[in-house]
């Protein structure tokens, strides 16, 4: 009997394979939409531990159904100094296990049901009012479509069974022998990184094993393949990162090329070792089933999906030991000189566990706070060209930025209801003062950029350098902690110098006309700057600090009063 290769073929298979992209895509927009923000609050949260790390990304990985999405999320985290690269190394182990339930649900036969269910979530999507249950509906509908998609594939390749063409160039491609195991492998690696899903990979192969047109030891051959694919998402997404985002992307790639060679090495006695797990699952995948007068595979999916849930458990078994090792050695990629340069990204003294304790809190939040000046500071050595200063001021503004916003969500944590009216006072100072320094910060940020920009005569570099030391001494109490003496009127001596500099730009003779405009701009930005910096010290002086530190117990039971060590209020 001729087939019509468009209508038994092409159609369905182009049509399932469509549908099934679409269902992914709908079920990880839907799920993500509700929860991802949740998730990527709880993953910062909870990847303190490598352990931890390894149960956040199963977990998140296993909701969200994306192996991809929770990569390229840990990477950017990575990029943003939420996470260390020694927490997403734990967090890109447990994606690739979370990533494994899913395989395992696509290998459910709900097929001819998925168009039924698709069709009702699809009505309620419609016609949902709330953005919530659209979600719902839609996550539900890409859920079915999965299923639907499988099922259309797998009916489109049967007739391939029958055209000795095709049977003749997949008879070559067998896992009866290890050279055949590692084709197979690397042509799953290829279609899953010109796809960007795993997931889509394994639904194929299922379709093939399914139909018959792959024998089920070569379809698992094939799923080998998809893990080592799917890492080129998270190494695209790293290009244009930072270089622990790119290090995480490398630690991705590391992971699933180790865990590839394992089993490849392993794939015989992994195959007698499933072929007897199937027996608690319906038998031999091998044994056809007859189907409408024709034969069908249905146990391969079943195969396919236990092989890979065990196989990524494997992988994290025997790799989880090596995370420390894996961050030393990927810590030493792309190194360079500029990173033994402070990360200012990460805070150093904010401690979690001291936020109960207000005597250790306080002290906690002050020490980061003159980091973050010293941090703010740095611009002006950048602008310098300072030998050991950051090379780029927009990365360095982004780490700085970071630890502005860890220590005034820290210090917010600090309110009681229990504490005295002098300590809530004391609270309001550190966070406004942090809220200078954020502002501080960004107007030296922009001071560095255009400085680094633009181009200076020698009479010009003079007198910005002459300007920038005068803001770097008034900088230098605040970020050392030196006592500040009242100063009236505030800043008086210092606008006094600004001044002089003004004229000598306007007066001198070597400086071009165009040039005065951009060192003057520059100039009222840097007086700007000292305007926050007078804020803050005058926010220091607001409040005496040591002696309402001093007042405070340093343990409830000192005094008889709350957990946290409070004064009770006034």
């Amino acid at each position: 009997m001729e087939i019509d290769i468009f209508k038994e073929i092409i159609v369905p298979v182009v049509g399932g394979l469509g549908l099934f992209l679409l269902g992914l895509e709908f079920m990880a927009n839907g799920i993500q939409a509700l929860s991802v923000n949740k998730m990527r609050a709880f993953l910062a949260r909870a990847a303190g531990t490598p352990i931890k790390g390894v149960m956040a990304g199963t977990i998140i990985t296993g909701i969200i159904q994306s192996s991809t999405a929770m990569t390229v999320m840990t990477v950017g985290l990575v990029n943003a100094g939420v996470l260390t690269l020694r927490s997403a190394i734990s967090v890109i182990m447990g994606a690739n296990v979370g990533t494994t339930l899913g395989n395992g649900l696509i290998a459910l036969p709900l097929g001819p049901l998925g168009l039924f269910f698709g069709g009702i979530f699809a009505t309620i999507y419609c016609f949902a009012k709330s953005d919530k249950w659209r979600n719902v509906a839609l996550a539900c509908m890409g859920f079915a479509l999965i299923f639907y998609g499988l099922n259309l594939m797998t009916g489109g390749l049967k007739p391939l069974r029958s055209m000795p063409e095709v049977m003749d160039l997949i008879s070559h491609l067998d896992a009866s022998s290890y050279t055949g195991v590692i084709s197979c492998a690397l042509i799953a690696a290829l279609v899953t990184a010109l796809i960007h899903s795993s997931s889509a990979t394994i639904g194929i192969v299922m379709g093939l094993g399914s139909s018959g047109i792959l024998d089920w030891q070569t379809a698992i051959a094939f799923a080998i393949g998809a893990d080592l694919g799917t890492t080129i998402t998270s190494w695209i997404a790293s290009l244009n990162l930072s270089k622990n985002a790119k290090r995480t992307a490398y630690a991705h790639i590391t992971f699933n090329f180790i865990g590839v060679l394992v089993v490849l090495a392993l794939f015989y006695p992994a195959i007698q070792v499933l072929t007897w797990v199937m027996g608690f699952f319906g038998g031999d995948p091998g044994t056809p089933t007859m189907i409408d007068g024709k034969e069908v595979y249905p146990l391969v999916p079943v195969a396919i999906g236990l092989f890979s849930i065990f196989f990524n458990i494997f992988n994290v078994i025997i790799l989880f030991p090596f995370v420390n090792t894996f961050e030393r050695y990927l810590s030493r990629v792309g190194r360079t000189e500029d990173e033994d340069i402070e990360d200012y990204s990460v805070p150093r003294f904010l401690d979690k566990g001291a936020l109960a304790d207000f005597r250790r809190a306080l002290p906690a939040v002050q020490q980061e706070q003159r980091r973050a000046l010293a941090g703010a500071a740095l611009f002006l050595d950048i602008a310098r060209g300072r030998p050991g200063a950051p090379k780029a001021p927009a990365e360095h503004h982004e780490a700085t930025d970071a630890l502005s916003r860890e220590i005034r969500a820290y210090s917010a944590q600090l309110f009681d209801d229990r504490l005295s009216r002098p300590q809530k006072d004391l609270v309001a100072s550190t966070i406004e003062e942090v809220d200078f320094t954020a502002a501080l910060s960004e107007s030296l940020h922009q001071i560095a950029r255009r400085v680094c920009r633009e181009k200076f005569s020698t009479e010009g570099q003079s007198l910005l350098n002459a300007a920038m030391d005068r803001l770097d001494a008034s900088l230098t109490p605040l970020v050392t902690g030196e006592h500040l003496a009242p100063r009236m009127p505030a800043g008086h001596s210092r606008q006094a110098e600004f001044e002089d500099i003004r004229w000598r730009i306007i007066d001198s003779g070597p400086i071009p006309a165009s040039e005065k405009g951009a060192l003057l701009a520059l100039l009222g930005s840097m007086e700007r700057a000292e305007v926050l910096i007078d804020r803050i010290a005058d926010e220091r002086q607001s409040v005496d600090r040591g002696l309402i530190h001093e007042a405070t117990p340093a343990r409830a039971r000192d005094a008889g009063m709350g957990p946290a060590g409070l004064v009770p209020a006034e």
